[in-house]
């Protein structure tokens, strides 16, 4: 029997998150009955917490990966979701947040209608082992997704995922090249209706390992001075850092893009540190795109937000549009 989607939360004290998207369905607090009911194994993490509600231990990575074993099953219809150890385990709510306001932008472009089904395709640049964008974006939008990553091991357990749901409509690839983002993974006049990417964060592992012990002090857990903190939330030295950093890796996007430009029609890339902004706002510039705008998003007191570019003028995001409503596989822009 399909398993009905609910309305899940992602707070684990008393107080309901706020500001996440009004289609988000992890707004309210968890639903810990309803969890265990569909993924038993969650019950041995449940216990109050200091306001006495039900939560799980958000310190603990075997309690975040069981937590989001169940909530993909429970909203998402997913089963069987695991990945291999110290692979990034992302908080799900984060993730749907982040492709409810993608569709948004879609939608902009599309007489304020958010396009649904297979015929719209998205390229998820660093999928990951936990393929999470793309199992909720198909499940929430019908979308066909092409995964890339330039870890075999984490495309291996993301298939095994995609293979036990039989979700044709994902597919991976393998990225040869390192320090390349789209040459080598996208094919001759293949077209995409969104690229979406969450880059690494970090610079070096010992930022990584900085960012974690922050983590850990807000979660109650290590205090300033210990040493070499436990990556809570998981992540290989590739998930988490990159030659750069987040700014790095988003300007280098940037410019791959402008060799692709008529490929896609909306760039888009999360943007952890507001203090990325100012480069990739340069690069931007430098790259002549044509339109850019920064969507702000938040959760709790974390703040983040998505900056979104295009090449297309009016005139070509329309022919966009009209070739993309027949399932034209044509470039529209194709001269």
């Amino acid at each position: 029997m399909p398993i009905k989607p609910a309305a899940l939360s992602n707070t684990p004290a008393r107080k309901p998150a706020k500001l996440l998207h009004p289609r988000n369905k992890h707004s309210g607090r968890y639903d810990f009955a309803q969890l265990i009911a569909v993924s038993p194994e969650l019950a041995a993490y449940v216990a109050p917490n200091a306001y006495g509600d039900r939560s799980i231990d958000f310190a603990d990575p075997q309690a975040v990966r069981a937590l989001n074993r169940a909530l993909l099953k429970a909203s998402y219809g997913v089963t069987g979701w695991d990945l291999p150890p110290q692979y990034l385990c992302p908080p799900i709510p984060g993730r749907a947040d982040a492709l409810h306001y993608l569709a948004d932008l879609l939608a902009r472009s599309n007489g304020g209608q958010i396009p649904y089904g297979a015929a719209i395709r998205v390229l998820d640049v660093g999928v990951g082992a936990n393929c999470v964008y793309p199992l909720i974006g198909h499940s929430e939008y019908g979308r066909s997704f092409v995964g890339s990553d330039i870890d075999r091991a984490a495309l291996a357990s993301a298939q095994a995922v995609i293979d036990a749901n039989h979700l044709q409509a994902i597919e991976l690839r393998f990225q040869p090249t390192r320090l390349s983002v789209f040459k080598g993974v996208l094919h001759a006049d293949e077209l995409f209706d969104l690229v979406m990417c969450n880059p690494p964060f970090h610079a070096s592992i010992d930022d990584a390992q900085a960012g974690s012990a922050r983590k850990w002090q807000n979660l109650g857990q290590g205090a300033p001075g210990d040493q070499a903190p436990r990556l809570n939330f998981g992540g290989q030295s590739d998930e988490l850092c990159c030659a750069g950093g987040e700014q790095g890796f988003i300007c280098r996007m940037i410019g791959e893009s402008a060799l692709i430009a008529h490929s896609c029609q909306w760039f888009t890339s999360l943007v952890a540190k507001a203090t990325t902004l100012p480069a990739v706002y340069r690069a931007l510039k430098s790259a002549g795109v044509h339109d850019s705008r920064t969507i702000a998003m938040a959760q709790g007191q974390k703040k983040s937000r998505i900056v979104a570019w295009t090449y297309l003028n009016e005139r070509q995001q329309q022919a966009w549009r009209n070739a993309r409503r027949g399932e034209s596989t044509r470039n529209p822009l194709a001269t």
